[in-house]
């Protein structure tokens, strides 16, 4: 195909579009949490990953992509990343189980902030003292939240608690995901990336069936379908933002998702966010906007100073 026509408005659109799609799923996946059966996060994994292999694959039809699209030179790079992903994954659904949904995204904001560190760590990326300040900031606010669920007391504190650590695990997978990505996108194509991490979860979420699988309902069985569907619909609509803006642009409007939580959790739920939780996010929030405003002035640097390093003539 053709390539794409840069189009800001366009790309924040379906940025936004994406963001409301994983914020339904997840909210969807919260669901079945509930009731006399509960879903156990493993399960939950394998349909979200299975159901979104088919809408991948129609994607790359669309695109006359399929022939390329699949193709991998590092099968093992995926796999890695597919286990780590499939953590995060799985800690995070079991979050939700344990956690008001406000709490479970605000804490899941950490994972952004931690790309930073581990960038540093495994990928040699230079970071400056305005980035590991912004991290520890926002980090703060990370504790913030954590810290009603940080209190020794009562069987239901403990529940807490462990919701708590439950998520803040699943934002370090989360970002160690992402350096594996990092390292993959030098040679892999990202339709690639997509499909392969699907079809590693899928398997490794059909792996934890003899730990505790439920029989779901009719009504059950539609919403863990609804929720793969819904993931492969959105990982779509993020990935094609990105051919139409620049990330620099788009990546704030992730923390859109704040605001549908809140009102999921409140309206849905009945789990109104505490002061806590909305001082604690907003920080949160506040400190990777000033990341990616970090990132995007020195992008647009680097962009002048090769123009001006660039033989005229």
């Amino acid at each position: 195909m053709p390539p794409t026509n840069p189009s800001p408005m366009r790309g924040i659109l379906l940025k936004c579009i994406s963001v409301t799609l994983f914020t339904l799923m997840a909210a969807i996946l919260k669901s079945t949490t509930e009731g006399p059966q509960p879903v156990p996060p493993g399960q939950q994994v394998f349909f979200r990953s299975l159901f979104a292999i088919p809408v991948i694959l129609i994607w790359l039809i669309w695109r006359r992509e399929i022939g390329v699209g699949l193709k991998t030179f590092r099968p093992m790079g995926h796999f890695y990343r597919g286990i780590v992903g499939t953590m995060a994954m799985a800690l995070g659904f079991w979050a939700l189980a344990l956690l008001p949904f406000p709490e479970v995204t605000a804490i899941g904001y950490a994972a952004p902030l931690l790309v930073v560190i581990f960038a540093a760590m495994f990928l040699g990326e230079n970071v400056g003292l305005f980035r590991l300040g912004t991290v520890a900031m926002g980090l703060g606010g990370v504790l913030i939240v954590l810290s009603p669920q940080l209190r020794p007391g009562a069987e239901a504190d403990a529940i807490r608690m462990l919701g708590g650590i439950i998520a803040f695990g699943g934002a370090v997978f989360a970002a160690l995901a992402q350096i594996f990505v990092r390292k993959l996108v030098k040679d892999e194509r990202t339709s690639a990336i997509v499909f392969w991490f699907s079809v590693t979860s899928t398997i490794l979420g059909l792996a934890t069936l003899p730990f505790g699988w439920v029989m779901p309902d009719l009504t059950t069985a539609v919403l863990l379908i609804t929720a793969g569907l819904l993931g492969g619909v959105a990982q779509i609509l993020m990935t094609t933002a990105y051919r139409y803006a620049d990330a620099s642009l788009v990546a704030p409007f992730d923390y859109v998702s704040m605001i549908l939580a809140i009102l999921i959790g409140w309206f849905v739920f009945a789990e109104p966010p505490s002061i806590v939780v909305i001082a604690g996010g907003s920080l949160v929030i506040f400190a990777g906007i000033l990341i990616i405003w970090r990132e995007r002035k020195l992008g647009i640097e680097r962009a002048r100073q090769r123009k001006a390093m660039t033989p005229q003539g």
